[in-house]
């Protein structure tokens, strides 16, 4: 059954413009981890308050919601520090998290695979680690008693416990490593086979998981399975590669990633970085941006930053604005006024211009892809083949002294049969 929430923003100085759609998005944030949110309060501040965060009267008001409305958990969109964390349970008497912690929760509870786990469980010990010795600063009174014998007590099991964190987040890290390197041996080996890598990239929830599911739908001769997909922040965590396999038997590499979202905390960034480095690898970035969110524009910017980030600005990218279904054809029409006319408009629920989509993938990926004729001899039939299952056969002709087929390969292939092709 889902807590009842409320949700807790602090604008200083009114300096944050998009300071609503950050407050929305923590309310989706919450709705991913099973938190029906039945309230929002927000304050403009010129600073922040150091005991409290907010100011002494919200923290009332706060406190009123919570008894009118039975309210079990307070998520504040700022960082919290500990001793604020402390303060706010003591007087509110209620569960209380930061936007931070919500975050790591519902990675927790998304992470599939080994990696997936290993990497949210560092990031949780490291959110965990400076928050230690706010949590403990009483462990010496908490002993039993006051005095020197007893505080330094305290001081030893805070010592013990950080060491236990630090060791642990040292031992995950070796075991990620190891992973790691599977990852590149991985790469390394798709790298081998020369073909063309699309790695789907977007703010979390733009529908990228419903797109390769789409692909692999359309091309069956793939035999490939489908990824997860739910409409619900962060439903895909790990990297998924499928081989796509098109009707003229041209292919390529396609990569799922985790979503991006807005201030993803540091950590998170750096712990899914060999997740997110996928991206990295692409020949093209498929960008899948949601046009039915009103804060398309700053989703944009959040993952053209984060992968700025992590290096991948540099690769060629193709904009998919998915979900046109869901807006008014007159909002659409200002929409296409006013942003990239290379973009691609599509639902991928409704199956509208996924052919266009394909079409753009396939120009962007096969452009170094050469149109000639070879003359292959009748005993060489392994090389007709390999031309039958790995090409796009045009024509096919027969003479006494064997078959010309007219292809379209790419470079690769041309050099390695050329010795068959005809001037």
């Amino acid at each position: 059954m889902a807590k009842k929430g409320i949700t807790v923003g602090l604008n200083i100085n009114n300096k944050s413009e998009d300071f609503n759609e950050l407050m929305i998005e923590l309310e989706n944030l919450c709705s991913a981890c099973d938190i029906d949110v039945v309230g929002s309060i927000t304050q403009n501040a010129k600073q922040v308050n150091r005991a409290f965060y907010i100011g002494t009267g919200k923290v009332e008001e706060i406190l009123n919601l919570i008894k009118k409305e039975n309210i079990e958990i307070v998520i504040f969109y700022n960082e919290l520090s500990t001793s604020q964390l402390k303060n706010l349970e003591e007087k509110l008497n209620c569960e209380i998290i930061d936007r931070t912690a919500l975050i790591l929760d519902i990675f927790a509870q998304r992470a599939k695979t080994r990696e997936a786990k290993l990497q949210v469980e560092v990031a949780s010990l490291k959110y965990m680690l400076p928050r230690l010795i706010g949590s403990n600063e009483n462990l010496g009174r908490q002993s039993g008693g006051v005095g020197t014998k007893n505080r330094g007590s305290g001081e030893k099991k805070l010592e013990l416990d950080r060491r236990r964190i630090e060791e642990k987040i040292t031992s995950l890290n070796r075991e990620l490593d190891d992973l790691k390197f599977q990852r590149e041996t991985q790469r390394s080996m798709r790298r081998k086979s020369n073909l063309p890598n699309v790695a789907l990239v977007g703010y979390t929830n733009a529908g990228k998981s419903s797109i390769m599911n789409k692909l692999v739908d359309i091309f069956k001769n793939s035999e490939e399975k489908k990824v997860f997909e739910k409409n619900m922040l962060f439903a895909t965590l790990e990297t998924s590669v499928r081989n796509i396999v098109l009707a003229n038997n041209k292919e390529f590499l396609l990569s799922d990633t985790v979503g991006f979202v807005s201030n993803l905390p540091h950590d998170l960034v750096k712990a899914f970085r060999s997740t997110l480095e996928e991206a990295c690898e692409a020949d093209v970035l498929l960008h899948v941006i949601d046009i039915s969110n009103p804060s398309y524009k700053s989703h944009i910017k959040v993952t053209e930053d984060t992968l700025k980030q992590i290096g991948a600005d540099g690769i060629p990218m193709i904009h998919v604005y998915n979900k046109i279904d869901l807006i008014d054809v007159e909002v659409l029409d200002r929409i296409l006024d006013s942003i990239d006319k290379e973009g691609i408009f599509v639902s991928v629920k409704k199956d509208i211009n996924i052919d266009k989509m394909i079409k753009c993938i396939c120009d962007s990926i096969f452009k170094d892809y050469v149109r000639c004729k070879f003359l292959i001899p009748y005993d060489k039939g392994h090389v007709v083949s390999y031309f039958n299952e790995n090409t796009s056969i045009i024509n096919t002709e027969y003479r006494e002294d064997g078959a010309i087929l007219d292809v379209e390969c790419s470079n690769i292939e041309y050099n390695k049969y050329k010795k068959y092709a005809l001037e």
